[in-house]
């Protein structure tokens, strides 16, 4: 599978081919998701309360987002890679958000970056583009601001929120945004938006009408039962198999069964020899 371009993701839009994408954190999360055909790898900064067990998003550093991005382009094996700017990182100015993203992009090699607001954020996505780095928006729920937002619930109810939400999406397009994450929108606010714009929209929480979907890797495996919001499907149920396989491993350890002599390196009769009485 060759490799996806904004050109031809833009492609796929206009012909009504869905994009898939899913988190990666690591470079055995990328394998599996690339070997299942996953188009797009998110290097989400869900990895806070996903795989660092942070209460939410908003601890997460550059740093942290830098290192999980590294493993994950080295296990993608080819496929688009987008990172997520965390929170703090592209708040104060065009500058500071200009000299983050470069640092990201330059010692990741991801494809993109991803950042979340409104119209507000719209001069960080022309800073950035101008630097030729593509910006995916991130607009609705938006995880790293859900205090200001009320809570995690879904956006777009009231005709405020949904006029706020289209005119949102339509001055990211303009400021050069290739793509936007739609998270937890009403289906009809999503669906508009996507008929109204012509980079991709990629839905989490969003209904079908969007070009695309996004499910977090631990979440859609089933892997995590501590989140079940109701947008979420479980594609596969893997905890149960995980522990009944770690407690089988324990059993035999315990039971002095493993490792038997076939996962053991015992010597042959020669080299038995060789090493007299200093072994018994």
């Amino acid at each position: 599978m060759s490799k996806l371009t904004i050109k031809k993701m833009q492609e796929m839009k206009k012909n009504g081919d869905k994009l898939v994408m899913a988190t990666a954190y690591d470079v055995p999360t990328a394998r599996l998701a690339a070997a299942a055909g996953i188009d797009i790898l998110l290097v989400g900064d869900s990895l806070g309360q996903v795989v660092l067990g942070y209460d939410s998003t908003v601890p997460v550093t550059i740093d942290e987002m830098i290192h999980h991005g590294k493993a994950v382009v080295r296990g993608a094996e080819g496929r688009f890679v987008i990172l997520d700017m965390p929170y703090g990182s592209y708040h104060i100015s065009d500058e500071d958000t200009l000299r983050n993203g470069l640092r990201m992009i330059k010692e990741t090699g991801a494809d993109a970056l991803k950042i979340e607001g409104l119209r507000e954020i719209t001069p960080r996505v022309r800073a950035l583009r101008r630097a030729g780095i593509p910006i995916v928006g991130h607009i609705g729920l938006t995880p790293q601001t859900t205090t200001i937002l009320g809570g995690h619930r879904v956006q777009g109810r009231s005709r405020q929120e949904a006029t706020r939400l289209i005119e949102a999406a339509h001055a990211l397009e303009e400021a050069g945004a290739m793509m936007l994450v739609l998270e937890c929108v009403a289906t009809e606010v999503a669906t508009t938006i996507t008929e109204q714009t012509s980079i991709p929209i990629i839905g989490i929480g969003a209904g079908n009408g969007c070009d695309g979907q996004v499910l977090v890797f631990h979440d859609l495996l089933g892997l995590n039962d501590s989140f079940q919001p109701v947008f979420l499907q479980k594609f596969a149920d893997l905890r149960p198999a995980a522990i009944a396989g770690l407690e089988a491993y324990a059993a035999a350890v315990r039971q002095g069964s493993f490792p038997d002599t076939d996962h053991s390196f015992p010597l042959n009769a020669e080299e038995r020899k060789a090493m007299g009485p200093l072994i018994k």
